[in-house]
């Protein structure tokens, strides 16, 4: 077994007097990818906004290389894990390469300004993310699969051990759904990033995740390998729906489309 870079422990999230994760314990291995999985409602965000501290538990803990992160600076934080959340509204009037340059603030102190290093970190992200060419750009002159590079870019630029992502293929059209999942796994290949990941397309998730995370009432229903996951009867116990299981013939992985829905 790798080592776990982060660790999750009886964690329970209320929202006011309402359960909406209860007792969850989970291991995230270095180097994986992990995809969360679930129907609406079952508490996929709310996982993960916990996990990179936007949430506070009502009990429970989050250990980031074995330190609670909820007692733990967030520069700190920030240094190991960035996070790309589902509403990016907000600095749309900026260019593509002051966005970047923003990555790097969790390295820097007040009164630092941008370094050669940190210039050489900056290009580097843009050429990773393929968006060099879009660094003058502003934000709201990009398409969607324009953007979701950028944001990336951006939390690449903090060179984190741990890239956390709500929904990246979100009101992406196809052709854009498939290029930020092929960047995903390149920089986990090739960068060493493990990830974690909310996705709503299974098979998005079978393809690409080392290990999913399955969500149902509030708890961890199944966490595994793609093939022992979904084997599992996960498509109807968890989804409702009845399903063909095939091989991808590139990946091996399991690719299904759905049948028929199951009532229950």
């Amino acid at each position: 077994m790798s080592e776990a870079v982060i660790k999750v422990e009886n964690l329970s999230v209320s929202y006011k007097d309402d359960p909406i994760l209860y007792d969850i314990s989970l291991s995230i291995e270095k180097g994986k990818i992990y995809s969360i999985v679930g129907p609406n409602g079952c508490g996929k965000t709310t996982l993960i906004r916990t996990m990179s501290r936007n949430l506070k538990p009502s009990s429970g803990r989050v250990l980031l290389d074995g330190h609670n992160i909820f007692r733990t600076n967030t520069k700190l934080v920030a240094r190991k894990m960035a996070v790309l959340g589902q509403s990016n509204t907000a600095m749309t009037d900026v260019s593509v390469g002051t966005l970047v340059q923003y990555g790097r603030f969790a390295h820097k102190r007040w009164w630092e300004g941008q370094s050669g290093e940190d210039e050489k970190i900056v290009e580097w992200a843009l050429e990773k993310t393929g968006t060099t060419e879009l660094k003058a750009r502003k934000l709201n002159s990009l398409s969607g699969g324009e953007r979701q590079r950028a944001l990336i870019a951006m939390a690449v630029a903090q060179k984190p051990e741990v890239l956390l992502l709500d929904e990246p293929t979100t009101y992406l059209d196809i052709s854009h759904q498939l290029e930020i999942m092929e960047l995903v796994r390149r920089l986990n290949q090739e960068e060493g990033i493990t990830i974690v990941m909310v996705l709503h397309d299974m098979n998005h998730a079978a393809r690409y995740s080392d290990e999913l995370i399955v969500l149902k009432d509030k708890k961890i229903y199944r966490q595994g390998d793609p093939w022992q996951v979904i084997r599992d009867g996960i498509l109807e116990d968890v989804f409702r729906v009845e399903a063909e299981i095939m091989s991808d013939r590139e990946t091996e992985k399991p690719v299904f489309y759905a049948k028929r829905v199951v009532k229950k």
